[in-house]
Parts: C-alpha cells; structure tokens; sequence
C-alpha cells in the first residue's frame, strides 16, 4: 500500500504516518526544500529509512503542489490513499495566508491527487467549516454553515468546497474537533484551543489557596478531541471499503461546556475551580448595541487588551467562548462500531495534557531571564545614578541595552556620567 500526504510532518500527520507505516506501507510526504530536516528527523522518531518515508519535494502554494515531472511520474499509479492534511490551524494566522495555505493549497493538492491518479482523496477539513451554526450540524451538512465571517472559518469551508466541486478523484472528508494533545502521553506542539486559558489558570494558581473557590463564566460546548483518537478514527475509516463521498465527524458526542472545560484543568493544575458558573447569556437582555458600545469604550479595550496579552489570550478566541454549534456523530459512531476507537473523557487524561503543557509549552519557559532579556529596550529610570550603588547600576544597564533616565543633584556630574555612558555605547537621558 502506497500513501502520500501533504502535512506529514505535521502534529496530526506525524501520528498519521506512524500508523500507516504500521500496516506495512510506503509513505510519501511532501516536503519544501528547506524542510527536509523535519522529515529525517520523523524518520528517526519512527525508527525507519528513506525506503519506508520518501521525500517529495514541493510547495503547497504551488500548482500541482510544485512536485517536478520526474517524481510526478514515478507516483502516477502508485498512490492508494491521498491524505490532505497541510493547512494553517493559527487563529490568529492573518486572512491572506490562511486563504492561500486553506484554499489554493487545497486545490494543489487536488490537482496533485488527479495528476497522479491517486485511488482516493482524503480531505481533513475541520468543524470549522460549519461557520457559528447554531443548532446541530449533521454530517451531511455543509451549505448551511453560517457566521463565517472569521478567516479560518471562512478559509476551512472554502477549502472543504473545493473538494466536494473540483476534486474528481473519490475522496472522502474529516472534520476533527478542537485537537489537543495525546492521551496517553500529552504530546502537543504548540498553544492552540482550551490551552490559551492554561496561563490563567497557573495565575490563579499561584494567587489563590487549591481550597478557595472561584467565580467564572459558563460558555458554550467546546468540543476537544485528543490526537490519537482523530489518527485512529482517520486511519480506520480510510481503509473501509464503500465510504467515498462521505464526511465524517470526529469528535465528542458528549461535550463540556467552556467552564465544565476550566474546571477541570483546574483540578488537573491543582489550581481553585470555579465554585459559580455564570451563564452569560443572562446578559442577553441587553440591547446587542449597549453592550458593543461599552466593549468599544477606550478605556474598557485598553484593560482587555492589557489582560488578554498577560494572559497570552488572542482577542478572536473570546469571540468562541460561546460557541452555538453541536455536532451530529451517527456516521462515525456507524462506521466505528465494533471497533475500540471512541473518545476518552476528557477528565481522565487531562492532566497528562497539563503536565506536558507545563514541562514543555509555557511560555515562561522561553524567557530570557538574563538581565538583557529584562531589560534590552525598555526604559529604566535611576535616581543617585552619579555615584556608588547607582552608578553600578546604571553601568549594568546600560550594558545591557536598556534607555536609561539618570538623576542626580548636580548637573555637571549629571552630564559627565551621561558622557560616560554613551562613550560606552548606552541610550542616556
């Protein structure tokens, strides 16, 4: 068996890769030049050669996916499964590169799949598709998706529509819920999803006694989905015969609600769960007006800005906290039955999720707490800054890049000091 996937380095693809190569396949991935790195590295993680894992060599942004005619042609009837997973999963990626990683990526790798007659089209679209539905969208669902106004919504659905127009090889599509880490392991690779509100609760955490309840907000249903189910689900449904044309969701049919979600990181972090919940639709009865109105007002933006970037929260996650769409699961559960692929409970794996977020992903890790991380470019101010204490300490930082305000009594020793410092190369004033 013979498979090709666009994002095989990827988080998912990574995963993906490992199960194919499990049933004894050859699996090529495409890869930019400048990317091959990655790929070898996949292989060690896999402990396999470039027989099992062939580079191919392209560009997603490119027509035909930019695969040159040579290795076009050794792939042309040799490719069972096609598996379409490259895409930007960034919600705060920008309209443009969304569009053109989303979209004409998508067609690329169409065309690509035709090019070399491919024998099936496998298309990871996301729930994302179905815009802000409010209701239950079904699987069979897709032009009813509504409120796409958000570039990734927008972007998703755009790129599922040109699978179900354009593409002619049989194909088949996975919308997978909000994925996060490993079950069993944690694994993630970067901040997406319930892990934006994991800086808050570590706060909290070290502001507050485990025992001393809190007060938050209630929220919609998010549905998170651990890595390995989406991979499990993918590559079983992939392999059965008579599915072409179908969608599939992969996600909880059970869902929690956003603070359901908090309260149990929480308890993962041994952080204080929030002991009141507040629905926010309570807040309904205010005219939709009113309450843009005050979210505009100067000063309320500048304070959520400031605690939105402290806690390293995007604006555009807000705006899913009450998310208004469940997601119908009876062609999964179909087509998963009799197997043991379902999803875990969420509070039976989260806190490996947390230790692995904790260990590898907090942003605090990242910090350059040298004295240049602290202070390169900001503005630090130094009274009896002309002698003893002060002067060492203006010295340091001005060493270490910071724009120094300096002040003392005399003036003459004021600007002697200053001369010094900008002899040595310091920002002085």
């Amino acid at each position: 068996m013979n498979y090709f996937l666009t994002g095989g380095t990827g988080f998912i693809g990574r995963f993906l890769v490992e199960k194919l190569l499990a049933r004894g396949g050859t699996v090529h991935v495409l890869v930019r030049e400048q990317s091959q790195g990655k790929l070898e590295e996949l292989r060690e993680r896999l402990g396999v050669d470039d027989s099992r894992i062939k580079a191919v060599v392209g560009d997603l942004t490119s027509n035909s996916l930019g695969i040159d005619s040579a290795a076009m042609e050794a792939l042309e009837g040799n490719v069972d499964h096609f598996f379409h997973l490259a895409a930007v999963y960034d919600m705060g990626a920008d309209e443009e590169a969304q569009a053109a990683t989303n979209i004409e990526g998508t067609r690329a790798a169409v065309q690509a799949a035709e090019a070399m007659g491919a024998k099936r089209f496998h298309h990871v679209s996301s729930i994302a598709a179905a815009g802000l539905f409010k209701g239950i969208f079904r699987e069979d669902m897709f032009e009813e998706a509504e409120k796409l106004d958000h570039p990734y919504l927008r972007t998703k659905h755009e790129s599922e529509k040109v699978v179900r127009e354009e593409c002619k090889v049989p194909f088949r599509i996975y919308r997978p819920g909000m994925v996060i880490g490993h079950s069993k392991t944690g694994e993630m690779d970067k901040i997406d999803g319930p892990y934006y509100f994991f800086k808050m609760i570590q706060k909290i955490r070290h502001a507050l006694p485990q025992w001393v309840p809190t007060i938050g907000l209630e929220g919609g249903r998010l549905n998170i989905v651990p890595v390995d189910f989406v991979v499990d689900a993918m590559d079983h449904i992939a392999h059965l015969d008579g599915e072409d044309g179908n969608c599939f969701h992969l996600v909880d049919s059970d869902p929690y609600k956003v603070g359901e979600i908090l309260n149990i990181f929480s308890e993962a972090g041994h952080a204080p769960r929030m002991g009141m919940r507040i629905d926010s639709r309570m807040f309904g009865f205010i005219p939709p007006f009113i309450r843009q109105s005050v979210k505009n007002l100067p000063p309320v933006k500048r304070i959520t800005g400031a605690l939105l970037d402290d806690l390293g929260i995007p604006a555009s996650v807000m705006s899913f906290v009450n998310y208004p769409t469940r997601f119908d699961t009876r062609e999964l559960e179909r087509v998963l039955k009799g197997t043991d692929i379902e999803v875990p409970r969420l509070p039976t794996y989260a806190a490996v999720i947390w230790d692995f977020w904790e260990r590898n992903l907090d942003p605090d890790l990242f910090k350059d707490r040298t004295l240049k991380g602290t202070v390169e470019g900001k503005v630090c101010v130094v009274t009896g800054a002309t002698s003893g204490i002060g002067l060492a300490t203006a010295e340091k930082l001005a060493e270490a890049g910071a724009i120094l305000v300096i002040g003392a009594r005399t003036k003459e020793t004021l600007d002697e000091v200053a001369a010094q410092l900008e002899a040595s190369g310091g920002n002085v004033h």
